[in-house]
């Protein structure tokens, strides 16, 4: 019986729509958007054009305009760091962060970048009030936030931050690579300033596909020039978006992927996913925390179905190899690229064993799980 507990890496399965909507890519339009007139162009276009409407409706944005496609979250996370940011600069930084921000924000130093982490409470909570203090430092440039942790799920308190950067007059840039699709991200409501996410995540789609999204007010330099499509009379990058931010061929076959992802996320409501996969969290958390010398990283508020355990003094690592050898189960273990994040929960160097519902977890597999890591402790302890 495969059961598949890695949906915070990568969603799987994906709706048979979506795998659909992949092949018919490849199959029938093969053409690029923005490259020509004919009729596989054109179709090309219309289905880049469904995505970024798509898009910007589970993000909450009002201008589609506003919302570009890159190969990542990663992708997305580097233009607006390298893009916004100069010399001199301050950021603030939750203690929960991946590695996608902490890495870009390393080499960003030797620029004279500097990075200060909030004080981030032992199950992942944010101090609100030391942001607050910390934003009146006026070198303070940008504030990065986590919407949920990759490693336990722990829901950062958006509202309250995006309320203290608004007034301070910092932007807040939202990572939302682990909730877009599952919570709602309500960009323009939130005024938030920048929001990137994944394709392949809780939104359904397939690899190759990040969004971001940019205030209209935030001056943020592209990552990446060349051809758009458009202007190709002139050797300057556009000024207008999208086009700004998207040089070079996009991955169709994923955003055609993504928008039946969205699709199915909209039909099926965010909101019933969303209940799911925490009820089945919810669920992992109690079983599990019914077993002797098994601690469960807990978080005080719960964005995702995200849940990290360890397991007495056996290695994560190897609990992860037997549940996929001998069980077919998959899970993640290790530090998730969130070294910053097992500081914080104190789980740090060894990681933990991580295991993260979908859309398409059922009551059994969770079931199933039980049984066999019970099996694996059980054997380990004689």
């Amino acid at each position: 019986m495969p059961v598949y507990l890695d949906n915070a890496a990568t969603s799987f399965p994906k709706p048979e729509p979506v795998v659909r909507a992949v092949c018919d890519v490849v199959k029938d339009v093969g053409a690029s958007p923005g490259r020509g007139a004919h009729r596989h162009a054109r179709r090309a276009e219309s289905i880049l054009s469904g995505c970024r409407d798509r898009t910007a409706r589970v993000l909450g944005v009002s201008d589609p305009e506003r919302v570009f496609f890159t190969r990542n979250a990663t992708e997305s996370i580097n233009v607006v760091l390298k893009g916004f940011l100069r010399p001199e600069d301050r950021v603030l930084v939750s203690g929960m962060e991946h590695n996608s921000v902490m890495r870009p924000l390393r080499g960003l130093a030797a620029r004279g970048v500097a990075t200060d982490i909030i004080p981030t409470g032992p199950a992942g909570e944010l101090d609100t009030g030391a942001l607050e203090t910390m934003l009146k430092d006026r070198r303070t440039r940008l504030v990065v936030l986590v919407h949920a942790s990759n490693v336990n799920g722990a829901l950062m308190p958006v509202d309250e931050a995006a309320e203290i950067c608004d007034k301070a007059g910092v932007p807040l840039f939202l990572d939302a690579a682990q909730t877009a699709g599952i919570q709602p991200v309500s960009a323009g409501d939130r005024k938030l300033g920048m929001v990137a996410c994944s394709g392949h995540k809780a939104l359904l789609g397939p690899a190759g596909v990040g969004v971001l999204y940019v205030r209209p007010d935030l001056e943020v330099l592209p990552l990446v020039e060349g051809g758009t499509g458009s202007r190709s009379e002139e050797f300057e990058q556009p000024d207008f978006c999208p086009d700004r931010y998207e040089s070079g061929t996009p991955n169709l076959p994923g955003l055609a992927g993504l928008s039946a992802g969205i699709d199915f996320i909209l039909n099926a409501g965010m909101d019933a996913i969303r209940e799911k996969e925490i009820e089945l969290a919810m669920l992992l958390e109690n079983r599990l925390s019914e077993i002797p010398g098994v601690r469960v990283f807990k978080p005080r508020l719960r964005g995702t179905g995200t849940v990290s355990f360890t397991a007495g003094r056996l290695n994560p690592a190897e609990i992860g190899f037997m549940l996929d050898e001998a069980f077919d189960i998959a899970v993640r273990t290790g530090l998730h690229c969130a070294p910053l994040a097992h500081r914080t929960l104190g789980t740090f160097p060894e990681g933990t064993v991580r295991v993260s519902p979908g859309h398409a977890t059922t009551v059994e597999q969770i079931e199933y799980f039980m049984k066999s890591l019970r099996s694996i402790l059980d054997r380990a302890a004689r």
